[in-house]
Formats: C-alpha cells, sequence, structure tokens
C-alpha cells in the first residue's frame, strides 16, 4: 500500500516572492527530491494544502491509516520530513511512536486526521 506526501508547492511562507522565482514550497518539494524520496512513498505537489498561514506544509496519508498535516517547514527541513515520511511507510496504521518521530513532526504537526472506513449502508 502506497504512503503519499503531499507538499504544498504554491506555499509563499509569508514572503513576497518575485515574478517567475519558486516559492518556499517549490523550494521544500525540490529539496526533498534532492534528498530521496524512501520506498514506499509518492511524492505529490499539490498547490493548496489550506494551512496557509502555518508556512510550508506537507501531508501524509494511504488507505486505512490515519493521516497528518505538517507545517511550518522550510527547505532546510527536507531530510526530516524524508526520515518522517519513511517512518510513516513503514507504520501499519500510520501511527509512528511520538519518539520515532522527526522532532519537526512532534513540534509542527497542525492536524491528524482518522482514517477512512466504508460508511454503513444507508437506511431504506
Amino acid at each position: 500500500m502506497a504512503v503519499t506526501l503531499h507538499v504544498c508547492i504554491t506555499c509563499r511562507a509569508g514572503q513576497t516572492i518575485p515574478e517567475g522565482e519558486p516559492t518556499p514550497g517549490a523550494r521544500l518539494r525540490d529539496a526533498i527530491v534532492e534528498t530521496g524520496v524512501p520506498d514506499g512513498v509518492k511524492l505529490v505537489p499539490v498547490e493548496c494544502l489550506s494551512a496557509c498561514s502555518q508556512g510550508c506544509s506537507v501531508a501524509l496519508s494511504a488507505p486505512g491509516r490515519w493521516a497528518y498535516v505538517y507545517g511550518r517547514l522550510s527547505e532546510a527541513n527536507a531530510r526530516d520530513v524524508v526520515a518522517g515520511a519513511a517512518a510513516y511507510a513503514a507504520a501499519p496504521d500510520g501511527l509512528v511512536p511520538w519518539r520515532s518521530r522527526p522532532e519537526i513532526f512532534r513540534k509542527q504537526s497542525l492536524a491528524r486526521i482518522p482514517p477512512m472506513t466504508a460508511l454503513p449502508e444507508a437506511a431504506e
């Protein structure tokens, strides 16, 4: 089961970006690619994670697992994001033990979302 690492590439992290320059979110994505995406993790750039006031953000998700959104990130955090994604990929339910998470994932979590489950059939 593949894990998806979404990276908001439109994030400006509160900065004014000159026309044609990459956004901080795009630079974070590029730094993650340069660091190396872990096996079993698919990197997907997205145009918004609606965490605009929280700096650069990423989300980790997989079917049947808890999902997480992390913010206040920059390209300097790429190595920790990759380590956190690898730990998430290794956790069957998405719950990585707190002490096993990179520090940025312990301190900069914006949301934890329960796994999607099949909805019961609608009553007739």
